[in-house]
C-alpha cells in the first residue's frame, strides 16, 4: 500500500533539515532562519524550540533526552541544554578542525556519530581551517575524565550524508555520496566491532543514472520501531523522483514510496507510529507507515 504524505508544518525562507522525535513531538531545523521548531502531533501546534541556533543540519535526541545538533556553519556538534544554553562537544581530530557535520545518531552509550562532509556552507568568521581528509563518519564520546573526544570511524568514504545505528547497534548504516561529487551513491552497512571500529561494508543499494540524469542518493536515515530502516532521497525530475525507501533490518530494499511535491527530501524521523520527512521547500511532511 502506498504511503500518503500530508504537510503538517509550513516552513519559512529556506529548507527544513534535521528532524528528531523527542518522545511526544518532532523537532525540525530551519537553518536559514537559525531556529529549531517543534511540531506537536496531539494539538497540531508548531512552536519555537530553540532560536539563534546557526545553520543546523542534523538533529538527534539521545536515549536520556539530550538534544544534539550538527551546526554546519560552526563546524561543530553542540548539545542543547535544558536551561537554554548550549555545550560545544569535541571539535578537533588529530589537532585539526573537522568539516561540516550533517546527519547524527546517538547510541545507548551516549556516543554521538555524525557524517562530516565538505560543503559550500558559509562558516562563522573567516574560513581559515583547511578541510579534513578523508570526509568520514566521526564519533564523539566522553573519555575517563568526562571530556569530549573525537574518533574517526570510516576511512573509505568521500561524502557521507546520513548515518544510523541498527536496533541492536551491531550495524552502522551510512548514506554515502552525493550528486556532483566523485564516487558512488550508496547505502552501506558496516559491522560494528566491540571496540567501536567498523569492518568492511556491504553495499545494500546503489543509486545510478538514466536518461533523466544522475540519481540523488540517501540524504536522511531513521529507524522504525520494528527495526526496519527508512531512508529518504531522490530529486524532482530525476529517476523515481523524491522518494522514501524502506529496508528490512538486514538491509534488503522492500518498498519505495513517492514524496509529493517538487522538493528534495532532506531528513526523516519516526515517532508515534508516523514517519516525518523534512523538505527543501521548508515544510515538514507526515505519513502513517502501513507495511
Amino acid at each position: 500500500m502506498a504511503w500518503t504524505f500530508e504537510r503538517v508544518a509550513a516552513g519559512g525562507k529556506g529548507p527544513a533539515t534535521g528532524v528528531a522525535w523527542d518522545g511526544s513531538g518532532v523537532l525540525f531545523a530551519l537553518p536559514d532562519e537559525t531556529v529549531i521548531r517543534r511540531y506537536d502531533p496531539a494539538s497540531g501546534a508548531v512552536s519555537d524550540f530553540r532560536r539563534y541556533t546557526g545553520r543546523v543540519n542534523g538533529l538527534a535526541v539521545a536515549p536520556g533526552g539530550s538534544v544534539f545538533a550538527a551546526q554546519e556553519s560552526g563546524r561543530r556538534v553542540i548539545e542543547l541544554l535544558p536551561d537554554g544554553s548550549a555545550q560545544v562537544t569535541a571539535t578537533r581530530f588529530a589537532g585539526a578542525i573537522h568539516n561540516f557535520p550533517a546527519g547524527l545518531a546517538v547510541d545507548r552509550q551516549q556516543r554521538v556519530w555524525f557524517c562530516d562532509s565538505p560543503t559550500g556552507v558559509q562558516v562563522f568568521g573567516p574560513r581559515i581551517f583547511p578541510l579534513l581528509e578523508p570526509a568520514a563518519v566521526m564519533r564523539i564520546e566522553k573519555d575517563d575524565r568526562r571530556q569530549w573526544v573525537m574518533r574517526r570511524v570510516t576511512a573509505d568514504t568521500v561524502a557521507p550524508r546520513a548515518v544510523l545505528l541498527s536496533q541492536d547497534e551491531r550495524l552502522l548504516f551510512v548514506g554515502e555520496g552525493e550528486v556532483g561529487r566523485a564516487g558512488p551513491r550508496e547505502l552501506r552497512a558496516y559491522p560494528l566491532r566491540p571496540d567501536g571500529s567498523v569492518g568492511p561494508y556491504r553495499v545494500l543499494h546503489r543509486f545510478g543514472e538514466d536518461h533523466t540524469g544522475v540519481h540523488r542518493g540517501i540524504e536522511g536515515l531513521c529507524l522504525r520501531e520494528d527495526g526496519w530502516v527508512v531512508g529518504c532521497g531522490g530529486a524532482p525530475g530525476v529517476g523515481p523522483g523524491p522518494s522514501v525507501y524502506l529496508f528490512t533490518p538486514e538491509g534488503r530494499l522492500a518498498q519505495v514510496h513517492a514524496l509529493p511535491g517538487e522538493c528534495l527530501p532532506m531528513h526523516c524521523a519516526v515517532g508515534g507510529g508516523s514517519l516525518y520527512v523534512s523538505g527543501s521547500d521548508g515544510h515538514l511532511y507526515r505519513s502513517r507507515m502501513d507495511a
